[in-house]
């Protein structure tokens, strides 16, 4: 099946999806599944054989978490720049071109 749609039209139909799911479920119950397993992931990451206080693995958790949020960010980020970057070369090599 071939996709006529542009990504503006992709973006906005799942906009209208997500809008619709959420009119009829509660995000946190079609969410449990996914954020359970990302807090067993950090729980992995930070205290692999459950011998930590429970305070202290939540609090490792907790940075952990954060810290793998910051790391996206700067991931994010760092993609941004590099499309801007190639837009602008793209759009100065096809001003030189005329």
């Amino acid at each position: 099946m071939s996709n006529d749609r542009s990504d503006g039209e992709l973006s906005l139909a799942g906009r209208k999806g997500a809008y619709k799911q959420h009119s009829l479920y509660d995000v946190r119950d079609t969410t449990r599944a996914a954020r359970e397993a990302r807090d067993k992931k950090f729980i992995d990451e930070v205290d692999p054989d459950r011998k930590l206080p429970v305070e202290e693995r939540n609090r490792r958790v907790c940075a952990a978490r954060k810290a793998y949020f910051a790391d996206l960010a700067l991931r994010s980020a760092q993609a941004r720049r590099a499309r801007k970057t190639d837009a602008d070369e793209s759009a100065t090599n096809n001003g030189d071109k005329q």
